[in-house]
Protein backbone atom coordinates (compact mmCIF):
# COMPACT_ATOMS: atom_id res chain seq x y z
CA UNK A 1 0.00 0.00 0.00
CA UNK A 2 1.14 3.26 -0.84
CA UNK A 3 2.23 6.28 1.21
CA UNK A 4 -1.32 8.14 -0.83
CA UNK A 5 -3.34 4.78 -0.15
CA UNK A 6 -2.73 5.06 3.58
CA UNK A 7 -3.35 8.56 3.47
CA UNK A 8 -6.74 8.07 1.58
CA UNK A 9 -7.68 5.40 3.80
CA UNK A 10 -7.09 7.63 6.79
CA UNK A 11 -9.43 10.42 5.49
CA UNK A 12 -11.97 7.83 4.95
CA UNK A 13 -12.07 8.14 0.99
CA UNK A 14 -12.97 5.62 -1.69
CA UNK A 15 -11.14 6.52 -4.48
CA UNK A 16 -7.99 6.45 -6.35
CA UNK A 17 -5.57 7.93 -4.33
CA UNK A 18 -3.09 9.07 -7.25
CA UNK A 19 -5.52 10.64 -9.52
CA UNK A 20 -7.57 12.23 -6.46
CA UNK A 21 -4.20 14.07 -4.68
CA UNK A 22 -2.11 14.41 -7.55
CA UNK A 23 -5.47 16.34 -9.10
CA UNK A 24 -5.89 17.99 -5.87
CA UNK A 25 -2.37 19.42 -5.57
CA UNK A 26 -2.17 20.48 -8.82
CA UNK A 27 -5.71 22.63 -8.40
CA UNK A 28 -4.34 23.73 -5.15
CA UNK A 29 -0.98 25.15 -5.91
CA UNK A 30 -2.53 26.59 -9.41
CA UNK A 31 -4.99 28.98 -6.72
CA UNK A 32 -2.29 29.60 -4.68
CA UNK A 33 0.71 30.22 -6.97
CA UNK A 34 -2.25 32.58 -9.22
CA UNK A 35 -3.31 34.38 -5.73
CA UNK A 36 0.68 34.84 -4.63
CA UNK A 37 1.83 35.46 -8.49
CA UNK A 38 -0.72 37.85 -9.68
CA UNK A 39 0.80 39.71 -12.12
CA UNK A 40 3.56 37.02 -13.08
CA UNK A 41 0.92 34.72 -14.27
CA UNK A 42 -1.51 36.83 -15.56
CA UNK A 43 1.76 38.10 -18.21
CA UNK A 44 2.64 34.41 -18.84
CA UNK A 45 -1.01 33.39 -19.40
CA UNK A 46 -1.26 36.25 -21.70
CA UNK A 47 2.33 36.03 -23.37
CA UNK A 48 1.39 31.93 -24.14
CA UNK A 49 -2.67 32.51 -25.46
CA UNK A 50 -0.90 35.31 -28.14
CA UNK A 51 1.44 33.01 -29.40
CA UNK A 52 -1.40 30.30 -29.63
CA UNK A 53 -3.59 32.77 -31.25
CA UNK A 54 -1.31 33.77 -33.76
CA UNK A 55 0.21 30.17 -34.85
CA UNK A 56 -2.75 27.74 -33.80
CA UNK A 57 -6.32 30.03 -34.03
CA UNK A 58 -6.45 27.86 -37.00
CA UNK A 59 -6.20 24.22 -35.54
CA UNK A 60 -9.36 25.29 -32.97
CA UNK A 61 -11.56 26.41 -35.50
CA UNK A 62 -10.49 23.16 -37.73
CA UNK A 63 -10.76 20.77 -34.99
CA UNK A 64 -14.58 21.08 -34.17
CA UNK A 65 -15.60 21.82 -37.97
CA UNK A 66 -14.21 18.50 -38.41
CA UNK A 67 -15.52 17.07 -35.22
CA UNK A 68 -18.58 18.19 -36.18
CA UNK A 69 -18.50 16.47 -39.47
CA UNK A 70 -17.95 13.14 -37.90
CA UNK A 71 -20.34 13.09 -35.56
CA UNK A 72 -22.98 13.92 -38.73
CA UNK A 73 -20.89 10.62 -40.39
CA UNK A 74 -21.81 8.16 -37.15
CA UNK A 75 -25.55 9.89 -37.38
CA UNK A 76 -26.91 8.45 -40.79
CA UNK A 77 -24.23 5.32 -40.98
CA UNK A 78 -24.85 2.23 -40.12
CA UNK A 79 -23.53 3.04 -36.41
CA UNK A 80 -26.51 4.67 -35.67
CA UNK A 81 -28.72 1.96 -34.71
CA UNK A 82 -26.13 0.84 -31.90
CA UNK A 83 -27.96 1.85 -28.68
CA UNK A 84 -25.76 3.07 -25.96
CA UNK A 85 -26.76 0.26 -23.31
CA UNK A 86 -25.47 -3.51 -22.58
CA UNK A 87 -29.07 -5.21 -23.22
CA UNK A 88 -30.66 -2.86 -25.52
CA UNK A 89 -32.40 -0.91 -22.61
CA UNK A 90 -34.68 1.97 -23.16
CA UNK A 91 -33.96 5.53 -22.05
CA UNK A 92 -33.77 6.28 -18.41
CA UNK A 93 -34.85 10.08 -18.57
CA UNK A 94 -38.40 11.25 -20.38
CA UNK A 95 -37.54 13.88 -23.36
CA UNK A 96 -38.30 16.57 -21.68
CA UNK A 97 -36.26 15.68 -18.46
CA UNK A 98 -33.30 15.19 -20.38
CA UNK A 99 -33.02 17.99 -22.53
CA UNK A 100 -33.61 20.33 -19.16
CA UNK A 101 -30.51 18.70 -17.31
CA UNK A 102 -28.10 18.87 -20.59
CA UNK A 103 -29.28 22.51 -21.20
CA UNK A 104 -28.56 23.37 -17.63
CA UNK A 105 -25.43 21.15 -17.14
CA UNK A 106 -24.14 22.38 -20.55
CA UNK A 107 -24.35 26.29 -21.61
CA UNK A 108 -27.64 27.70 -19.64
CA UNK A 109 -24.95 29.99 -17.88
CA UNK A 110 -23.30 31.06 -21.34
CA UNK A 111 -26.91 31.85 -22.48
CA UNK A 112 -27.79 34.66 -19.89
CA UNK A 113 -24.40 36.37 -20.17
CA UNK A 114 -24.26 36.20 -24.05
CA UNK A 115 -27.36 36.65 -25.03
CA UNK A 116 -27.42 40.66 -25.42
CA UNK A 117 -23.63 41.12 -25.27
CA UNK A 118 -22.69 39.29 -28.36
CA UNK A 119 -25.22 40.47 -30.58
CA UNK A 120 -24.71 44.17 -30.01
CA UNK A 121 -20.82 43.68 -29.93
CA UNK A 122 -21.34 42.29 -33.53
CA UNK A 123 -23.81 44.59 -34.51
CA UNK A 124 -21.36 47.91 -33.72
CA UNK A 125 -18.42 46.03 -34.26
CA UNK A 126 -18.88 43.68 -36.93
CA UNK A 127 -16.72 40.69 -37.56
CA UNK A 128 -16.04 40.83 -41.25
CA UNK A 129 -14.46 43.81 -43.19
CA UNK A 130 -16.73 45.98 -45.21
CA UNK A 131 -19.86 45.87 -43.56
CA UNK A 132 -20.68 49.08 -41.76
CA UNK A 133 -21.27 49.36 -37.93
CA UNK A 134 -25.14 48.92 -36.95
CA UNK A 135 -26.53 48.83 -40.25
CA UNK A 136 -28.94 46.10 -41.05
CA UNK A 137 -26.44 44.35 -42.99
CA UNK A 138 -24.60 44.40 -39.62
CA UNK A 139 -27.41 43.24 -37.97
CA UNK A 140 -27.68 40.26 -39.99
CA UNK A 141 -24.51 39.23 -39.52
CA UNK A 142 -24.78 39.87 -35.75
CA UNK A 143 -26.94 36.90 -35.93
CA UNK A 144 -25.26 34.57 -38.15
CA UNK A 145 -21.94 34.72 -35.87
CA UNK A 146 -23.77 34.27 -33.14
CA UNK A 147 -25.46 31.31 -33.93
CA UNK A 148 -22.32 30.12 -35.33
CA UNK A 149 -21.10 30.51 -31.63
CA UNK A 150 -23.62 29.21 -29.94
CA UNK A 151 -25.45 26.62 -31.78
CA UNK A 152 -24.07 23.31 -33.81
CA UNK A 153 -20.54 24.04 -33.16
CA UNK A 154 -20.86 24.82 -28.93
CA UNK A 155 -23.14 20.97 -28.74
CA UNK A 156 -20.42 19.20 -31.03
CA UNK A 157 -17.74 20.02 -28.36
CA UNK A 158 -20.09 18.12 -25.67
CA UNK A 159 -21.48 15.59 -28.11
CA UNK A 160 -18.05 14.57 -29.33
CA UNK A 161 -16.82 13.37 -25.42
CA UNK A 162 -20.46 12.64 -24.69
CA UNK A 163 -20.88 9.55 -27.02
CA UNK A 164 -17.63 8.46 -26.14
CA UNK A 165 -17.89 8.27 -22.85
CA UNK A 166 -21.70 6.50 -23.30
CA UNK A 167 -20.66 3.99 -25.70
CA UNK A 168 -17.75 2.74 -23.36
CA UNK A 169 -19.45 3.00 -19.87
CA UNK A 170 -22.67 1.78 -20.82
CA UNK A 171 -21.36 -0.74 -23.41
CA UNK A 172 -18.21 -1.74 -22.64
CA UNK A 173 -18.27 -1.22 -19.17
CA UNK A 174 -15.48 0.66 -18.65
CA UNK A 175 -14.20 3.10 -15.88
CA UNK A 176 -16.29 6.65 -16.58
CA UNK A 177 -12.69 8.42 -17.05
CA UNK A 178 -11.50 10.18 -20.08
CA UNK A 179 -8.68 7.27 -20.11
CA UNK A 180 -11.49 4.78 -21.20
CA UNK A 181 -11.98 5.88 -23.88
CA UNK A 182 -8.54 5.25 -25.56
CA UNK A 183 -9.16 1.43 -24.35
CA UNK A 184 -8.86 0.78 -28.12
CA UNK A 185 -5.49 1.67 -28.71
CA UNK A 186 -4.17 1.63 -25.42
CA UNK A 187 -5.81 -2.05 -23.72
CA UNK A 188 -4.80 -2.49 -20.13
CA UNK A 189 -2.51 0.29 -20.57
CA UNK A 190 -5.69 3.19 -19.56
CA UNK A 191 -4.80 1.93 -16.09
CA UNK A 192 -1.32 2.55 -16.50
CA UNK A 193 0.89 5.81 -16.38
CA UNK A 194 -0.55 6.70 -20.01
CA UNK A 195 -3.96 6.24 -18.83
CA UNK A 196 -3.48 8.06 -15.44
CA UNK A 197 -1.56 10.97 -17.22
CA UNK A 198 -4.84 11.68 -19.56
CA UNK A 199 -7.24 11.36 -16.41
CA UNK A 200 -4.93 14.18 -14.63
CA UNK A 201 -4.87 16.54 -17.11
CA UNK A 202 -9.23 15.63 -17.80
CA UNK A 203 -9.66 16.68 -14.27
CA UNK A 204 -7.22 19.37 -13.81
CA UNK A 205 -8.69 20.86 -17.23
CA UNK A 206 -12.40 20.57 -16.06
CA UNK A 207 -11.92 22.46 -12.64
CA UNK A 208 -10.03 25.48 -14.50
CA UNK A 209 -12.64 25.20 -17.37
CA UNK A 210 -15.82 25.39 -14.90
CA UNK A 211 -14.20 27.83 -13.21
CA UNK A 212 -13.87 30.20 -15.90
CA UNK A 213 -17.97 29.61 -16.60
CA UNK A 214 -18.46 30.64 -12.68
CA UNK A 215 -16.03 33.56 -12.75
CA UNK A 216 -18.02 34.69 -15.97
CA UNK A 217 -21.33 34.06 -14.13
CA UNK A 218 -19.89 36.21 -10.81
CA UNK A 219 -19.34 38.88 -13.47
CA UNK A 220 -23.02 39.17 -14.40
CA UNK A 221 -24.51 38.52 -10.74
CA UNK A 222 -22.36 41.41 -9.58
CA UNK A 223 -23.41 43.66 -12.68
CA UNK A 224 -26.69 42.57 -11.97
CA UNK A 225 -27.01 43.44 -7.74
CA UNK A 226 -25.26 46.91 -8.67
CA UNK A 227 -27.89 47.80 -11.20
CA UNK A 228 -30.53 46.48 -8.10
CA UNK A 229 -28.66 47.21 -5.22
CA UNK A 230 -25.97 49.96 -5.89
CA UNK A 231 -23.32 46.90 -4.63
CA UNK A 232 -20.09 47.73 -5.68
CA UNK A 233 -18.45 45.87 -8.61
CA UNK A 234 -15.16 44.59 -6.74
CA UNK A 235 -12.80 41.71 -6.03
CA UNK A 236 -14.86 41.45 -2.68
CA UNK A 237 -18.32 41.59 -3.97
CA UNK A 238 -17.17 38.69 -6.28
CA UNK A 239 -15.76 36.73 -3.76
CA UNK A 240 -18.74 36.81 -1.57
CA UNK A 241 -21.03 35.83 -4.53
CA UNK A 242 -18.63 32.65 -5.33
CA UNK A 243 -18.74 31.77 -1.82
CA UNK A 244 -22.19 31.69 -1.32
CA UNK A 245 -22.97 30.13 -4.43
CA UNK A 246 -20.43 27.27 -3.66
CA UNK A 247 -22.28 27.00 -0.33
CA UNK A 248 -25.53 26.66 -2.05
CA UNK A 249 -23.88 24.03 -4.73
CA UNK A 250 -22.40 21.87 -2.28
CA UNK A 251 -25.48 21.21 -0.51
CA UNK A 252 -27.15 19.93 -4.30
CA UNK A 253 -24.30 17.54 -4.84
CA UNK A 254 -24.99 16.47 -1.76
CA UNK A 255 -28.28 15.58 -2.08
CA UNK A 256 -27.68 13.85 -5.72
CA UNK A 257 -28.49 13.57 -8.86
CA UNK A 258 -32.39 13.33 -8.62
CA UNK A 259 -33.12 15.43 -5.60
CA UNK A 260 -30.69 18.17 -6.06
CA UNK A 261 -29.61 18.74 -9.78
CA UNK A 262 -32.43 17.21 -11.19
CA UNK A 263 -34.65 19.51 -9.81
CA UNK A 264 -32.43 22.67 -10.51
CA UNK A 265 -32.33 21.75 -13.79
CA UNK A 266 -36.74 21.49 -14.32
CA UNK A 267 -37.39 24.44 -12.52
CA UNK A 268 -34.61 26.56 -14.21
CA UNK A 269 -35.69 25.77 -17.67
CA UNK A 270 -38.92 26.45 -17.10
CA UNK A 271 -37.94 30.08 -15.46
CA UNK A 272 -35.87 30.86 -18.57
CA UNK A 273 -38.91 30.03 -20.81
CA UNK A 274 -40.72 32.10 -19.21
CA UNK A 275 -38.53 35.43 -18.88
CA UNK A 276 -38.01 34.57 -22.72
CA UNK A 277 -42.00 34.87 -23.20
CA UNK A 278 -42.08 38.05 -21.18
CA UNK A 279 -39.56 39.51 -23.79
CA UNK A 280 -40.98 38.29 -26.32
CA UNK A 281 -45.09 39.19 -25.10
CA UNK A 282 -43.94 42.91 -24.25
CA UNK A 283 -41.19 43.90 -26.73
CA UNK A 284 -41.71 44.17 -30.17
CA UNK A 285 -43.59 40.57 -30.91
CA UNK A 286 -43.93 40.34 -34.94
CA UNK A 287 -40.32 42.23 -35.19
CA UNK A 288 -38.64 39.12 -33.17
CA UNK A 289 -40.87 36.34 -34.37
CA UNK A 290 -39.65 37.45 -37.86
CA UNK A 291 -36.30 37.81 -37.17
CA UNK A 292 -35.73 35.17 -35.29
CA UNK A 293 -37.33 32.70 -38.63
CA UNK A 294 -34.84 34.81 -40.80
CA UNK A 295 -32.01 34.54 -38.33
CA UNK A 296 -31.95 30.52 -38.73
CA UNK A 297 -31.52 31.04 -42.58
CA UNK A 298 -28.47 33.44 -42.10
CA UNK A 299 -27.17 31.14 -40.05
CA UNK A 300 -27.77 28.09 -42.36
CA UNK A 301 -26.29 29.83 -44.92
CA UNK A 302 -23.39 31.48 -43.29
CA UNK A 303 -22.70 28.09 -41.42
CA UNK A 304 -20.66 26.40 -44.73
CA UNK A 305 -18.02 29.20 -45.06
CA UNK A 306 -17.99 30.35 -41.15
CA UNK A 307 -16.97 26.69 -40.20
CA UNK A 308 -13.53 26.93 -41.86
CA UNK A 309 -12.99 30.85 -42.04
CA UNK A 310 -10.01 32.00 -40.33
CA UNK A 311 -9.80 35.60 -41.54
CA UNK A 312 -6.69 34.81 -43.37
CA UNK A 313 -7.20 37.76 -45.95
CA UNK A 314 -7.69 40.50 -43.25
CA UNK A 315 -6.46 39.33 -39.88
CA UNK A 316 -8.43 41.53 -37.77
CA UNK A 317 -7.66 39.35 -34.39
CA UNK A 318 -11.45 39.28 -34.18
CA UNK A 319 -11.66 35.96 -34.31
CA UNK A 320 -8.92 34.92 -31.44
CA UNK A 321 -11.34 37.31 -28.93
CA UNK A 322 -14.16 35.94 -30.26
CA UNK A 323 -14.27 31.87 -31.84
CA UNK A 324 -11.03 30.70 -30.74
CA UNK A 325 -11.82 31.69 -27.18
CA UNK A 326 -15.33 30.26 -27.06
CA UNK A 327 -14.37 26.89 -28.72
CA UNK A 328 -11.19 26.55 -26.03
CA UNK A 329 -13.63 27.87 -23.07
CA UNK A 330 -16.03 25.15 -24.10
CA UNK A 331 -14.02 21.92 -24.64
CA UNK A 332 -11.99 22.39 -21.48
CA UNK A 333 -15.52 21.41 -19.77
CA UNK A 334 -16.16 19.22 -22.12
CA UNK A 335 -14.92 16.31 -20.10
CA UNK A 336 -17.87 16.69 -17.56
CA UNK A 337 -20.73 18.00 -19.28
CA UNK A 338 -19.79 14.88 -21.51
CA UNK A 339 -19.84 12.95 -19.04
CA UNK A 340 -23.02 14.27 -17.41
CA UNK A 341 -24.77 13.71 -21.09
CA UNK A 342 -23.74 9.91 -21.07
CA UNK A 343 -24.79 9.79 -17.49
CA UNK A 344 -28.49 10.65 -18.24
CA UNK A 345 -28.17 9.27 -22.22
CA UNK A 346 -28.13 5.51 -21.24
CA UNK A 347 -30.18 3.65 -23.96
CA UNK A 348 -30.54 5.81 -26.27
CA UNK A 349 -29.00 5.10 -29.84
CA UNK A 350 -26.12 6.87 -31.27
CA UNK A 351 -28.54 8.15 -33.46
CA UNK A 352 -30.89 9.71 -30.89
CA UNK A 353 -28.06 10.66 -29.29
CA UNK A 354 -26.66 13.29 -31.80
CA UNK A 355 -29.35 14.42 -33.17
CA UNK A 356 -31.03 14.80 -29.95
CA UNK A 357 -27.70 16.69 -27.95
CA UNK A 358 -27.24 18.35 -31.21
CA UNK A 359 -30.68 19.05 -31.84
CA UNK A 360 -32.61 20.09 -29.38
CA UNK A 361 -30.19 22.90 -27.71
CA UNK A 362 -29.35 24.37 -31.36
CA UNK A 363 -33.28 24.45 -31.86
CA UNK A 364 -33.61 26.51 -28.44
CA UNK A 365 -30.15 28.63 -29.15
CA UNK A 366 -32.04 29.69 -32.60
CA UNK A 367 -34.95 30.94 -30.55
CA UNK A 368 -33.38 32.22 -27.70
CA UNK A 369 -30.83 34.43 -29.48
CA UNK A 370 -33.18 35.55 -32.18
CA UNK A 371 -35.58 37.43 -29.22
CA UNK A 372 -33.14 38.58 -27.55
CA UNK A 373 -31.01 39.94 -30.83
CA UNK A 374 -33.89 41.07 -32.37
CA UNK A 375 -34.94 43.32 -29.19
CA UNK A 376 -31.34 44.63 -29.11
CA UNK A 377 -31.09 45.94 -32.87
CA UNK A 378 -35.49 47.30 -32.50
CA UNK A 379 -33.71 49.05 -29.48
CA UNK A 380 -31.24 50.62 -31.13
CA UNK A 381 -32.54 51.27 -34.30
CA UNK A 382 -36.12 52.10 -33.33
CA UNK A 383 -35.97 52.88 -29.80
CA UNK A 384 -33.20 54.92 -27.37
CA UNK A 385 -30.45 52.98 -27.68
CA UNK A 386 -27.90 52.65 -24.59
CA UNK A 387 -26.92 49.09 -25.11
CA UNK A 388 -23.80 49.85 -27.55
CA UNK A 389 -22.84 52.79 -25.53
CA UNK A 390 -22.56 50.46 -22.22
CA UNK A 391 -21.35 47.05 -23.57
CA UNK A 392 -19.34 48.37 -26.45
CA UNK A 393 -18.19 51.89 -25.48
CA UNK A 394 -17.82 50.88 -21.55
CA UNK A 395 -16.67 47.52 -22.24
CA UNK A 396 -19.66 46.66 -19.23
CA UNK A 397 -20.22 43.28 -21.01
CA UNK A 398 -21.58 41.46 -17.65
CA UNK A 399 -23.94 44.27 -17.17
CA UNK A 400 -25.68 43.70 -21.28
CA UNK A 401 -28.55 41.51 -19.79
CA UNK A 402 -29.60 44.18 -17.33
CA UNK A 403 -29.30 47.03 -19.25
CA UNK A 404 -31.53 45.31 -21.75
CA UNK A 405 -34.60 44.52 -19.58
CA UNK A 406 -34.69 48.34 -18.65
CA UNK A 407 -36.20 48.76 -21.62
CA UNK A 408 -39.03 46.59 -20.72
CA UNK A 409 -41.97 46.86 -18.24
CA UNK A 410 -41.53 45.42 -14.90
CA UNK A 411 -37.40 46.11 -14.83
CA UNK A 412 -36.41 45.36 -11.78
CA UNK A 413 -39.03 42.39 -11.20
CA UNK A 414 -37.41 40.61 -14.34
CA UNK A 415 -33.67 41.63 -13.90
CA UNK A 416 -34.02 39.92 -10.58
CA UNK A 417 -35.23 37.02 -12.06
CA UNK A 418 -32.40 37.11 -14.39
CA UNK A 419 -29.92 37.27 -11.11
CA UNK A 420 -31.50 34.17 -10.21
CA UNK A 421 -31.31 32.52 -13.28
CA UNK A 422 -27.59 33.11 -13.38
CA UNK A 423 -26.83 31.91 -9.78
CA UNK A 424 -28.93 28.58 -10.29
CA UNK A 425 -27.67 27.93 -13.99
CA UNK A 426 -24.30 28.62 -12.20
CA UNK A 427 -25.03 25.98 -9.26
CA UNK A 428 -25.88 23.46 -11.62
CA UNK A 429 -22.62 23.79 -13.41
CA UNK A 430 -21.05 23.58 -10.09
CA UNK A 431 -22.95 20.79 -8.47
CA UNK A 432 -22.69 18.91 -11.38
CA UNK A 433 -18.93 19.28 -12.49
CA UNK A 434 -18.39 18.10 -8.60
CA UNK A 435 -20.79 14.91 -9.40
CA UNK A 436 -18.93 14.24 -12.76
CA UNK A 437 -15.47 14.94 -11.43
CA UNK A 438 -15.71 12.94 -8.39
CA UNK A 439 -16.71 10.09 -10.71
CA UNK A 440 -13.71 10.38 -12.75
CA UNK A 441 -11.74 9.99 -9.72
CA UNK A 442 -13.58 6.82 -8.17
CA UNK A 443 -13.54 4.95 -11.57
CA UNK A 444 -17.36 4.12 -11.02
CA UNK A 445 -20.27 5.42 -10.68
CA UNK A 446 -21.34 3.49 -7.12
CA UNK A 447 -22.40 5.60 -4.25
CA UNK A 448 -19.09 7.02 -2.64
CA UNK A 449 -18.42 9.37 0.48
CA UNK A 450 -20.36 12.64 0.15
CA UNK A 451 -17.09 14.94 1.43
CA UNK A 452 -15.31 14.09 -1.97
CA UNK A 453 -18.13 15.47 -3.90
CA UNK A 454 -17.82 18.40 -1.79
CA UNK A 455 -14.31 18.71 -2.05
CA UNK A 456 -14.63 18.95 -5.61
CA UNK A 457 -17.19 21.39 -5.87
CA UNK A 458 -15.29 23.64 -3.56
CA UNK A 459 -12.47 23.79 -5.69
CA UNK A 460 -14.01 24.84 -8.73
CA UNK A 461 -14.86 27.89 -6.59
CA UNK A 462 -11.57 28.03 -5.36
CA UNK A 463 -10.11 28.19 -8.89
CA UNK A 464 -12.58 30.97 -9.64
CA UNK A 465 -12.42 32.95 -6.83
CA UNK A 466 -8.09 32.92 -7.58
CA UNK A 467 -9.04 33.47 -11.29
CA UNK A 468 -11.06 36.91 -10.71
CA UNK A 469 -8.54 38.15 -8.00
CA UNK A 470 -5.69 37.70 -10.39
CA UNK A 471 -7.77 39.02 -13.01
CA UNK A 472 -8.52 42.58 -11.42
CA UNK A 473 -9.99 45.42 -13.48
CA UNK A 474 -8.87 42.83 -16.55
CA UNK A 475 -11.65 40.54 -15.90
CA UNK A 476 -12.77 39.06 -19.50
CA UNK A 477 -9.33 39.23 -21.15
CA UNK A 478 -7.46 37.61 -18.74
CA UNK A 479 -10.47 34.65 -17.88
CA UNK A 480 -9.85 34.56 -22.08
CA UNK A 481 -6.03 34.30 -22.06
CA UNK A 482 -6.03 31.48 -19.75
CA UNK A 483 -8.77 29.29 -20.69
CA UNK A 484 -7.34 29.72 -25.04
CA UNK A 485 -3.96 28.00 -23.50
CA UNK A 486 -5.81 25.17 -21.39
CA UNK A 487 -7.57 24.30 -23.85
CA UNK A 488 -4.77 23.56 -26.54
CA UNK A 489 -4.61 19.57 -25.61
CA UNK A 490 -8.40 19.02 -25.53
CA UNK A 491 -8.69 19.39 -28.91
CA UNK A 492 -5.57 17.52 -29.38
CA UNK A 493 -7.29 14.72 -27.01
CA UNK A 494 -10.47 15.12 -29.37
CA UNK A 495 -8.66 14.13 -32.70
CA UNK A 496 -7.41 10.76 -30.66
CA UNK A 497 -11.01 10.33 -29.42
CA UNK A 498 -12.70 9.87 -33.07
CA UNK A 499 -10.13 7.77 -34.16
CA UNK A 500 -10.66 5.24 -31.01
CA UNK A 501 -14.34 5.49 -30.93
CA UNK A 502 -14.47 3.93 -34.70
CA UNK A 503 -11.66 1.31 -33.91
CA UNK A 504 -14.17 0.42 -30.88
CA UNK A 505 -17.43 0.20 -33.33
CA UNK A 506 -15.24 -1.79 -35.49
CA UNK A 507 -14.01 -4.32 -33.19
CA UNK A 508 -17.58 -4.72 -31.55
CA UNK A 509 -19.63 -4.78 -34.35
CA UNK A 510 -21.22 -7.91 -36.76
CA UNK A 511 -22.35 -7.12 -40.55
CA UNK A 512 -25.29 -8.83 -39.31
CA UNK A 513 -28.77 -6.69 -39.05
CA UNK A 514 -29.92 -5.69 -37.28
CA UNK A 515 -26.66 -4.59 -35.95
CA UNK A 516 -25.43 -7.20 -32.64
CA UNK A 517 -22.49 -6.20 -30.84
CA UNK A 518 -20.17 -7.83 -28.43
CA UNK A 519 -20.66 -7.42 -24.58
CA UNK A 520 -18.49 -6.87 -22.06
CA UNK A 521 -18.07 -7.46 -18.42
CA UNK A 522 -17.71 -4.52 -15.80
CA UNK A 523 -14.35 -2.93 -15.30
CA UNK A 524 -13.07 -0.83 -12.44
CA UNK A 525 -9.78 0.42 -11.80
CA UNK A 526 -7.08 -1.67 -10.38
CA UNK A 527 -7.85 0.07 -6.57
CA UNK A 528 -10.92 -0.30 -6.43
CA UNK A 529 -11.07 -3.95 -7.64
CA UNK A 530 -8.70 -4.67 -5.17
CA UNK A 531 -10.73 -2.88 -2.16
CA UNK A 532 -14.02 -4.35 -3.45
CA UNK A 533 -12.08 -7.87 -3.48
CA UNK A 534 -10.96 -7.42 0.64
CA UNK A 535 -14.29 -6.54 0.91
CA UNK A 536 -16.00 -9.52 -0.93
CA UNK A 537 -18.30 -7.39 -2.83
CA UNK A 538 -16.08 -7.94 -6.41
CA UNK A 539 -18.95 -10.24 -8.24
CA UNK A 540 -18.45 -10.08 -11.70
CA UNK A 541 -16.14 -6.86 -12.33
CA UNK A 542 -12.50 -7.32 -13.79
CA UNK A 543 -9.03 -5.31 -13.51
CA UNK A 544 -8.57 -5.89 -17.57
CA UNK A 545 -11.39 -4.69 -20.16
CA UNK A 546 -13.02 -8.40 -21.34
CA UNK A 547 -15.97 -8.98 -23.30
CA UNK A 548 -18.41 -11.39 -22.29
CA UNK A 549 -17.97 -14.89 -23.32
CA UNK A 550 -20.07 -16.36 -26.35
CA UNK A 551 -20.94 -12.79 -27.33
CA UNK A 552 -17.80 -12.08 -30.44
CA UNK A 553 -18.87 -10.86 -33.73
CA UNK A 554 -18.44 -13.09 -36.61
CA UNK A 555 -16.35 -11.37 -39.42
CA UNK A 556 -17.02 -12.58 -43.00
CA UNK A 557 -16.72 -11.65 -46.34
CA UNK A 558 -19.90 -13.61 -47.32
CA UNK A 559 -23.07 -11.63 -48.02
CA UNK A 560 -24.97 -9.86 -44.95
CA UNK A 561 -27.12 -13.20 -43.65
CA UNK A 562 -31.06 -12.33 -42.63
CA UNK A 563 -31.58 -11.85 -38.85
CA UNK A 564 -33.34 -15.85 -38.76
CA UNK A 565 -29.53 -16.50 -39.59
CA UNK A 566 -27.72 -14.77 -37.54
CA UNK A 567 -30.05 -16.64 -34.79
CA UNK A 568 -29.56 -20.18 -36.46
CA UNK A 569 -25.61 -19.61 -36.05
CA UNK A 570 -25.75 -19.98 -32.81
CA UNK A 571 -25.06 -15.75 -31.68
CA UNK A 572 -26.42 -16.01 -27.99
CA UNK A 573 -28.57 -13.43 -27.05
CA UNK A 574 -27.66 -13.93 -23.33
CA UNK A 575 -24.20 -15.00 -21.91
CA UNK A 576 -22.91 -15.86 -18.75
CA UNK A 577 -20.61 -13.46 -16.95
CA UNK A 578 -17.01 -14.97 -17.07
CA UNK A 579 -15.48 -15.19 -13.93
CA UNK A 580 -12.86 -12.69 -14.67
CA UNK A 581 -9.63 -14.62 -14.98
CA UNK A 582 -7.30 -12.03 -16.71
CA UNK A 583 -8.55 -9.01 -14.58
CA UNK A 584 -7.24 -10.84 -11.14
CA UNK A 585 -4.73 -10.15 -9.65
CA UNK A 586 -2.97 -11.33 -6.63
CA UNK A 587 -4.56 -9.30 -3.34
CA UNK A 588 -1.15 -7.55 -1.99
Amino acid sequence: MTALSRLAKRWGLQTSSFLFFVSAGIVVVFAALTIAFVEPMGDAFGAASTWLLTNLGWFYIFGVSVFLLFLIYLAISRWGRVRLSEEDEGPEHSDKAWFAMLFAAGIGTILMFWAVAEPVNHFANPPRAGVEPSSIEAAQEAMGFTLYHFGLHTWTIFTLPGLAFAYFIHKRRLPPRVSSMFQPFLGEKIHGPIGRAIDVIAIVGTVLGVAVSIGLGTLQINAGLSDLLGISESAGAQLIIIGVVTGVAILSVAAGLNRGIKVLSNTNILVAIGLLLFVLITGPTLVMIKGTVESAGTYLFMLPELMFWNDTFHDTGWQGSWTVFYWAWTITWSPFVGIFIAKISKGRTIRQFITGVLGLPTLFTIVWFGIFGMGVFDIEMNGDGGLVERVVDQGDIPGAMFEFLTNFPLATLTSFVGIVLVAVFFITSMDSAGLVLDTMTNGHEDPAPTKQRVFWTFSVGLVAAALLIASGDEGLSVLQDFITVVGLPFFVLGFLMMANMLRALKEDAGELPPLRTRRWLRVLPPEEWLRRRRAGTVEDAVMVPEPVPGTEPEYSDDPVESPADADDAGIADEAPAGTGGRGAADDK
